[in-house]
């Protein structure tokens, strides 16, 4: 295997929908962003002709790259744990069969604070709010393969999700901002929720509704013939889904305001606004329907202020296409654990 002989960094975000990539000009602060692209995770061609020609890397090499990917099977809950049972060998295991319903053995998995992500101690037990953080070991296998064919060699493998989160609570507290976030990654099969307030992750659930159930609603609101015609037009970016967007996320919305009211009356907090990630270009009305349909704002991000604090610039002419919130797991990736910035940081700025 040859590596490219270069000092530039790279960071790789797949989705379910698109490949997010950045070329920097090297791997720790001080970064400069040097190249931004976007591509369409289906198209492979056009992926591995994009790798194979980035500047920084040799044509024949593999770039070493930071990445996150989103695999359909993976797991970001949190959990309440019994402290007086952390130290039992099977304790674990047990929540994972019997809350999350996956099997332990086929899955590689962390535990981590809710509040910072930080690696869960069990030795100490101090905390007992935390996150489970897993992915089934096959798929980290093929998605490892899946890169190497791409011409990327993962340096640093992450669970884009973990990462996003993570990049929100570190936003939110370089803002000063405490009101609750509504995050949702809308896929095709499932949804993954989770509300952030002043205490990091504090719900998370996964909804077994996403853009694939909302296929037959298009089919027959527009009288077509089947739900392969359906598909076609609802991801094809040639029609207005605008107006009849609350009867394509009603089945979704019933169960987002059965988690959002829990949350309310367990914290007497209200949701202050709404983000959903993972949506394709062509799916960004999703985000203002949903926002519409919740009676919240859309979660707005000024990404450079913050990137800036964490030693990461944007070099003359490269910019993220907005919205900026689309870009922010790929932007986790750029921002180690060690430079996060103190919330104090926002007010030093101005």
């Amino acid at each position: 295997m040859f590596f490219a002989t270069t000092s530039k960094g790279f960071c790789v975000e797949i989705g379910e929908h698109n490949a997010l990539i950045a070329r920097l000009s090297q791997n720790d602060a001080p970064i400069m962003v040097e190249e931004l692209k976007e591509l369409a995770r289906a198209d492979a061609e056009a992926l591995v002709e994009y790798i194979k020609l980035m500047e920084g890397k040799g044509q024949t090499g593999y770039a070493l790259a930071k990445c996150s990917v989103y695999p359909a099977r993976r797991v970001v809950r949190r959990q309440t744990l019994d402290l007086k049972r952390v130290k039992e060998p099977a304790y674990f295991n047990e929540i994972l069969s019997q809350q999350f319903r996956i099997e332990s053995e086929k899955y590689t998995v962390r535990v981590l604070n809710s509040a910072d992500g930080s690696e869960y101690d069990a030795v100490k037990a101090t905390q007992k709010e935390v996150l489970f953080c897993g992915v089934p070991s096959d798929d980290i296998i093929s998605t490892q393969e899946q890169l190497l064919e791409m011409g990327v060699y993962p340096e640093r493998l992450e669970l884009g999700t973990v990462a996003t989160l993570g990049a929100l609570v570190s936003y939110q507290a370089f803002k000063q901002n405490k009101s609750p976030i509504l995050v949702l990654e809308i896929g095709a099969e499932v949804t993954q929720c989770f509300i952030l307030g002043a205490e990091g992750v504090e719900i998370s659930r996964p909804i077994a509704s996403g853009t694939a159930a909302m296929i037959p609603v298009v089919q027959k609101e527009l009288g077509l013939k089947d739900e392969e015609s359906a598909k076609k037009l609802f991801y094809s970016n040639t029609f207005d889904f605008t107006s009849m967007g609350e009867a394509l996320i009603k089945k979704l919305l019933k169960e987002l305001h059965a988690s959002i009211g829990f949350y309310e009356v367990q914290t007497g907090q209200s949701i202050g606004s709404v983000l959903c990630t993972q949506l394709p270009p062509n799916l960004g009305w999703l985000s203002a329907t949903m926002a519409g349909a919740l009676g919240v704002p859309q979660f707005k991000m000024d990404l450079v202020p913050w990137l800036e604090a964490q030693n990461i610039r944007f070099a003359d002419g490269v910019t993220p296409n907005p919205p900026d919130e689309r870009w922010v797991g790929l932007f986790a990736l750029m921002v180690s654990s060690h430079n996060n910035v103190a919330p104090v940081a926002a007010e030093e700025k101005k």
